[in-house]
């Protein structure tokens, strides 16, 4: 069983224009991405693009990369195309670490994969971490995870889920009370013949309701397995703010 690291990199970006191939004390941000990927030992790091500017950064650096449509609607249908290239295995392990979080820490790398493998009827695995103030738990670029006692998550959200019903949870500046709530953290393992799978299925109505590409996934009665990550996740870098948040840490 191989575990290969994908790191997809799209150059395009509303909010921040060639974000990939950005400047970050010295280094593109997709360089810091691809190399403290790395660090996780697995059998492959590569980096899918539909981009030839990052691919030849990358190829400049000797660095794994591979080109894949421009067509596709996400970056899961991406990964199927890079298994269908590698020619991998059915029951490889396929790591998606996001182009954007150049400060990831190896641990939840590790900690997804090993999640994935010691779970044999999961299609999938992911993390979460708690959510600590009204202000996240309603906000809808927070996505919210609900699992079942298997660690098996039943549902994914941009609404604040569970809606406990008797609490101050829904007031502004009020503390969280009465649930654990959990915010999803978008770092997947999957194996390699599901990625496959996932590619022929049309979009489902819940995956075009909240556009959540997850939800297809359990719309079709597979398992996502998901565990509170085991070390804090930084966000990635989006907008013009956190890159120089990002900068300032690693000069």
């Amino acid at each position: 069983m191989k575990q290969v690291i994908v790191i997809p990199s799209r150059y395009a970006s509303t909010r921040l224009p060639g974000k990939p191939l950005l400047d970050i004390a010295g280094k593109t941000m997709i360089q810091r991405v691809y190399e403290q990927a790395q660090k996780a030992n697995k059998d492959k790091t590569i980096v899918a693009t539909d981009d030839a500017r990052i691919e030849q950064a990358m190829k400049q650096l000797d660095y794994q990369v591979c080109m894949t449509s421009a067509g596709h609607q996400s970056g899961t249908d991406r990964l199927a195309e890079v298994v269908k290239i590698l020619g991998l295995e059915n029951d490889d392990v396929v790591i998606n670490v996001q182009g954007d979080e150049p400060l990831i820490p190896i641990s939840v790398i590790n900690q997804v994969a090993d999640l994935l493998v010691n779970n044999p009827d999961a299609s999938m695995a992911t993390l979460s971490t708690p959510i600590n103030d009204v202000e996240s738990l309603h906000n809808p670029n927070v996505v919210k995870v609900v699992s079942n006692i298997k660690g098996q998550a039943t549902y994914f959200s941009r609404a604040p889920i569970p809606w406990h019903r008797d609490s101050n949870n829904h007031q502004p500046n009020s503390a969280i009370t009465g649930y654990n709530y959990q915010r999803h953290i978008g770092l997947y393992a999957y194996r390699a013949g599901f990625l496959t799978e996932f590619s022929s299925w049309s979009v489902c109505d819940l995956e075009k309701t909240e556009s959540l590409e997850q939800l297809r996934a359990l719309w079709q009665g597979h398992i996502i397995q998901v565990e509170p990550a085991v070390e804090t996740v930084p966000e990635g870098i989006d907008t013009p703010e956190d890159l120089e948040r990002v900068r300032a840490k690693l000069v």
